[in-house]
């Protein structure tokens, strides 16, 4: 059955293969990668997805049905504040939730097997859906505290029979788990880095080799500032001004700036925040300090690229930095005025990404944080051993590429298995 990526209304029956059920832009992105995999190796299956946060674009652009057309919330699934949980209940959250629960109980029962993606929510619906189970614990980690410490409704809901494996982020953590008596805890593969369409040559090299120091013609540093409006632009003129720090205390240096920007940004409030600045635009793509010294070349298309060819990145994001560290790339973190980034949130980061990751200050930067991160870049920057030290923890903390296609190739087995009723 070919996929047409239609949207299957409320209350309608649907039967497949596979369903996916994730909880967040950064699960939504792995289970799209583990869809195209599954799409490459088993072009018959038949895949839905149920997104329960956003609107599923990831699995739309991979042309898989959803069993419920949600919309993106104001809190991007960080509910936990308690003024975006607010903003979310005022923009219909609760009704988009009871959407969710009744297709996961109408329609998840005509699937052979959910996969979960994230944390206890998705395990909840996918317990809801009564069908065989693959759980992806793709939002916690043994590195946080250095032992996993499971919810107590994780624990139940991963150790039911219908949970066939539940599969890590790490070695580590499934390690971990292991040990605390999950014996079907298996680490495949952490499928963000085939986000990045690496070519066969530079997996290799990332598999094997540590990376080599750029020449002298150009100290490429790459700008993230995550992906959240409002939050982003914020970030992003936080970066501008650290650009000016760099430029101001190391001139002699050939400095390359980039920024990885989503498409969707705002050019009314980014001028406004260039005004402020004292920066403005020079030509479609390029940013221009009020002195001239500092430009920053802005694209919406080129992250991969963007991160590749950078020597250190500046990060103020999730999923983005993780796979900068999984390229071997030193980050450097400023703190924002959140609601993601923030101290804490780089913090864990911090222990979650190892030695790759620093962070200056704990507070929102302000000018003393901008200039002690323009001093440590520079030091970082001439540090010789900071690039095998980098790679090592690219290799032990997020893993090489080709997670997508281990876990695709574990769900097909699941699905070769003799056909049942689902197991308590």
């Amino acid at each position: 059955m070919e996929i047409t990526g239609a949207l299957n209304p409320e209350g309608e029956h649907q039967a497949g293969d596979l369903l996916f059920i994730s909880n967040g832009h950064g699960e939504d992105l792995n289970g799209s990668l583990i869809c195209a995999a599954l799409q490459a190796l088993a072009p018959q299956l038949r895949l839905a997805a149920l997104p329960i946060v956003g609107s599923g674009g990831a699995y739309r652009k991979r042309s898989l049905p959803l069993l419920v057309q949600g919309r993106d919330l104001p809190s991007g699934g960080m509910v936990y504040q308690g003024w975006n949980l607010w903003k979310d209940l005022v923009s219909g959250w609760i009704p988009q939730t009871i959407r969710q629960i009744r297709a996961a109980r109408r329609q998840g029962p005509g699937f052979q097997l959910v996969l979960s993606v994230g944390d206890h929510v998705p395990l909840l619906f996918a317990w809801l859906s009564g069908r065989p189970t693959v759980v992806f614990l793709v939002s916690t980690s043994s590195y946080y505290e250095g032992k996993l410490r499971l919810s107590p409704l994780t624990r139940w809901l991963s150790r039911r029979r219908a949970v066939r494996l539940v599969l890590t982020r790490d070695a580590f953590t499934a390690r971990d788990l292991q040990a605390q008596g999950l014996a079907k805890a298996q680490f495949l593969g952490y499928p963000i880095m085939d986000a990045l369409d690496l070519p066969p040559a530079r997996s290799t090299e990332l598999a094997q080799t540590a990376p080599q120091q750029a020449s002298d013609d150009g100290v490429a540093i790459a700008l993230l500032p995550g992906s959240r409006f409002p939050e982003a632009q914020a970030n992003l003129a936080l970066m501008l001004q650290l650009c000016e720090q760099l430029v101001h205390r190391a001139p002699q240096r050939p400095w390359r700036f980039e920024a990885a920007v989503v498409p969707g940004t705002d050019d009314h409030v980014l001028a406004q925040q260039l005004r402020q600045l004292g920066w403005q635009r020079s030509g479609a793509d390029e940013l221009l300090s009020a002195t001239g010294a500092a430009r920053v070349r802005l694209s919406s298309d080129a992250f991969a690229a963007i991160l590749q060819r950078s020597r250190l990145v500046v990060g103020m994001a999730g999923t983005a930095v993780e796979q900068a560290v999984g390229l071997g790339k030193p980050v450097v973190q400023l703190v924002g005025r959140g609601p993601q980034f923030s101290y804490a949130f780089a913090e864990a980061q911090m222990r979650l990404l190892g030695e790759a990751v620093f962070t200056v200050g704990e507070q929102p930067a302000g000018q003393r944080e901008l200039q002690a991160a323009s001093a440590l870049i520079c030091t970082l920057l001439d540090d010789p051993d900071l690039p095998q030290l980098c790679h090592q923890c690219g290799l032990e903390r997020v893993g090489r590429p080709g997670g997508s296609v281990a876990i695709a190739q574990a769900l097909l087995a699941q699905l070769a298995q003799p056909k049942g009723p689902a197991q308590a």
